[in-house]
């Protein structure tokens, strides 16, 4: 076998083939994945790259041992919605400050989410706000690397904005097998002019007076030049992925939709500012999520966040474990598309109810999971994976204590049986014990009182309610302006 080969083979994006993996040094792995935007909650389509590339975590983990692997999953809370936000709420604050206070409430939000769904937490999790100018360690920023692709030819300035020249580097679209050429047929070159090129993209916009920006100092055909304004979307994880595993790694994971424009210009971004061909080895890439049967909108009515799985009644008319959500997730294989439904959650509850009755109330142990590493090792099969947990189970529903055993420590690998059989149980328990018809009747009485201006009873109403863990949440209903409650529990 080739040195560091453990048996693991992975379908690689960037040649659309299943090969075996071999890390550049078997003693440190280093992975990257594109992590969340905090501008508000995570979504379940969110939520699916966290659970695949977390197996993968707990795989290689597994094979090369927990202290060789790095996975970095960064926090973007570079964007203009965001930045905006931060300028109008804090304007006494620098930037940075700013927006940290912006997105703290759904990055918390965000780490909470990902908790309940078993997922691990990440080696490093950088914030694309703390690598914008240079560092005072010295780690690879946004700016710096902008001023080498300069250097090297790959970059230009026009009308305020530094641009990179994709026809600069030949291997353009390598990814996502994009030809060049063909990008420029119909391109709205009147409407960018600017551009050397149509399928150009921005490193760095130049922020107006009214809008939030960095003071950056960039060297363009040998004059300095002052440009304060912001990163653009591709640049951040160039510089975050660099900072943390070097010019060149072993796997870069995210959803399909990344593909192209954002991996490709990555790769693009960083070959270049490097001088190297290769920035990640692998690049591995999740399917679509659908839900029941229709594309994920606002606008389609189904557009449904993890918190809203985990801690309302939004989905099914009832909450959510996150085991639930999370093994309905890998009942498909990460690369096919996945329509999401509260069948399947029902699907994914009903064979977990089963696995903790079958093991009981028993630890992980010393049997081994060999099978299970088998089927996780032949590109992440999970549906594999499962299958032979289904086995182990009939065998511990027979009696066999080595059964029982080997599917907890099995399971584990997938995240899942975290609890014992008691646990999971009285969990549930809890949960039914809430009567969702009373709690509506006593939100409905709650309205009645203070519309009949009895706010004493309201405030009574709403007391009891949150002695028995009833959030309560007033807003206002858009068409109407009449003032609607909604409700979940605490955890």
């Amino acid at each position: 076998m080739t040195n560091g080969f453990k048996g693991l083979r992975v379908y690689n994006t960037l040649t659309r083939a299943k090969e075996d993996f071999v890390p550049i040094d078997e003693k440190n792995v280093r992975m990257y994945v594109c992590g969340p935007t905090v501008y508000d909650y995570a979504h379940i389509g969110n939520a699916r790259p966290a659970i695949v590339f977390d197996v993968l975590f707990r795989l290689l983990r597994h094979l090369y041992g927990e202290d060789h692997v790095i996975y970095v999953r960064n926090i973007t809370d570079v964007d203009d919605k965001i930045n905006a936000r931060a300028r109008r709420d804090y304007p006494r604050l620098p930037l940075n400050e700013a927006i940290r206070e912006v997105t703290r409430k759904t990055a918390d939000q965000y780490h909470a989410d990902v908790a309940a769904l078993g997922c691990l937490e990440p080696t490093i999790e950088p914030r694309a706000t703390e690598f914008v100018l240079p560092r005072a360690d010295g780690l690879t920023d946004m700016a710096s690397l902008i001023q080498s692709l300069i250097n090297r030819g790959h970059a230009y300035e026009a009308k305020g904005e530094i641009l990179f020249d994709t026809a600069s580097m030949p291997a353009y679209g390598g990814l996502s097998k994009r030809k060049l050429e063909d990008q420029q047929a119909g391109a709205r070159i009147a409407v960018e002019a600017h551009k050397k090129n149509p399928a150009d993209f921005v490193l760095w916009k130049q922020s107006s007076a009214e809008e939030p920006g960095w003071d950056a100092q960039f060297t363009v055909d040998g004059a300095a030049v002052a440009i304060r304004g912001r990163p653009g979307w591709h640049i951040e994880c160039s510089a975050m992925s660099a900072a943390y595993l070097g010019e060149e790694f072993d796997i870069h994971g995210g959803g399909l939709d990344l593909i192209f424009p954002h991996h490709e210009n990555e790769i693009a971004q960083s070959c270049c500012a490097h001088g190297r061909d290769v920035m990640a080895h692998y690049w591995m890439h999740n399917g679509f999520l659908q839900v029941e049967g229709r594309k994920m909108s606002k606008s389609e009515g189904n557009f449904v966040t993890i918190h809203d799985l985990l801690e309302t009644q939004k989905f099914g008319d009832r909450k959510w474990p996150g085991e639930v959500l999370r093994l309905a997730m890998l009942m498909t294989h990460y690369r096919e598309p996945i329509d999401f439904s509260v069948r399947k959650l029902e699907e994914a509850q009903a064979v977990l109810d089963g696995w903790y009755r079958a093991v009981g109330d028993v630890e992980t142990g010393a049997i081994g999971c060999a099978d299970t590493v088998a089927a996780l090792s032949d590109d992440l099969g999970t549906t594999g994976a499962i299958a032979g947990l289904h086995e182990l189970r009939g065998e511990a529903a027979r009696g066999s204590g080595e059964a029982r055993q080997a599917l907890k420590t099995s399971a584990g690998l997938l995240g899942l049986l975290g609890r014992t059989e008691s646990e999971w149980f009285a969990a549930k328990a809890s949960e039914a014990s809430i009567d969702a018809g009373s709690v509506e009747r006593a939100v409905k009485e709650r309205l009645k009182q203070l519309r009949e201006k009895n706010f004493a009873e309201a405030d009574r109403i709403r007391d009891e309610l949150a002695a028995q863990g009833i959030q309560l949440m007033d807003y206002k209903d858009s068409e109407s302006g009449e003032r609607r409650t909604k409700w979940e529990t605490k955890r």
